[in-house]
């Protein structure tokens, strides 16, 4: 069912890329509902999208949320985040739920994902990705996945929180693996054209930037976006195990970090983008240049998720 006259339900869409899935879909002119556990985080959407208070991990507030959608698009991440959250309760068992509804409801889907997606994943949120994009593929509704790499503004915010409280850019690892970052509002202008074309059902959308970069690189563009000097703080690899390890029965989010920290460090997360821009050439391409300036000069910079 993919009717401009009903509802697109985004679940998620209160984080750094459900608010710019809905205010595309709400600038499109169409209908928009937003599934949110805390309706205060929801203040700075568009006031015509219709704010939900529900949780994806229970299934009566689900089916709720998706009663009449025409597609539900799950930008939900349980990587961080208040409620006790996990890779495990919101992006598996919490997409699992979105499709089970969607299934009942005859709604499209459209998922965000991760490129790298596997069940032997080292990364937990990686395995439950990949938990969920099985349940999808398995399910009986219209589907599109849209895999991104790693968010810019995620990992410029994180670096410039440091910069800003201690001078030093955090950098974790040895900061020279090569890694892929994309803009999240390149993402975006993708979750959009998969709700509203149907032809992309049934495929697999992976989108990243245009390039791949260091952490000690990328610290030192975000330290020139915010016109301060360069000085790198780095977080050693024996710390870091140590940090996944005695964190996890204090703070379950720093361990997942600490652990991320470590696969980003060492795993290839490169992209090349070269086969998506012959596919999509009218979708935007943002250098990791220019979306650090817009980020820097952002007031929605802060958003988390």
């Amino acid at each position: 069912m993919t009717s401009d006259g009903a509802p697109v339900l985004v679940a998620g869409g209160t984080g750094r890329l459900g608010t710019l899935v809905v205010e595309r879909l709400v600038a499109q002119g169409r209908p928009v509902r937003v599934l949110t556990r805390d309706p205060g985080r929801a203040a700075h959407l568009p006031s015509v999208a219709e704010v939900i208070q529900g949780d994806v991990r229970r299934e009566d507030d689900v089916e709720r949320a998706t009663a009449g959608a025409g597609v539900v698009v799950s930008a939900v991440h349980g990587f961080a985040g208040p409620g006790k959250v996990s890779p495990d309760s919101i992006d598996r068992l919490g997409n699992a739920n979105l499709v089970a509804s969607a299934e009942r409801n005859g709604s499209d889907v459209v998922l965000l994902s991760v490129i790298g997606a596997r069940a032997d994943h080292p990364m937990e949120l990686f395995r439950a990705k990949h938990a969920a994009e099985q349940r999808l593929i398995r399910s009986t509704v219209p589907w599109t996945i849209v895999g991104a790499t790693a968010f810019l503004e995620l990992w410029a915010t994180i670096m410039g929180d440091s910069l800003r409280k201690s001078g030093k850019a955090l950098v974790f690892g040895r900061g020279t693996n090569p890694i892929n970052f994309v803009a999240v509002g390149d993402v975006a202008a993708y979750v959009e054209t998969a709700v509203v074309n149907p032809a992309h059902r049934g495929q697999r959308i992976d989108v990243g930037g245009p390039e791949n970069v260091t952490f000690d690189d990328l610290a030192g563009r975000v330290a020139r976006a915010l016109s301060r000097s360069a000085r790198l703080r780095h977080i050693p690899r024996p710390m870091l195990r140590a940090m996944a390890s005695l964190a996890r029965p204090v703070s379950a989010v720093a361990s997942r970090q600490a652990s991320a920290a470590l696969v980003m460090d060492s795993m290839d997360m490169t992209f090349d983008d070269s086969a998506l821009r012959r596919l999509f050439p009218e979708q935007p391409c943002t250098s990791i240049d220019d979306g650090l300036r817009r980020w820097a000069s952002s007031a929605a910079s802060p958003i988390s998720g």
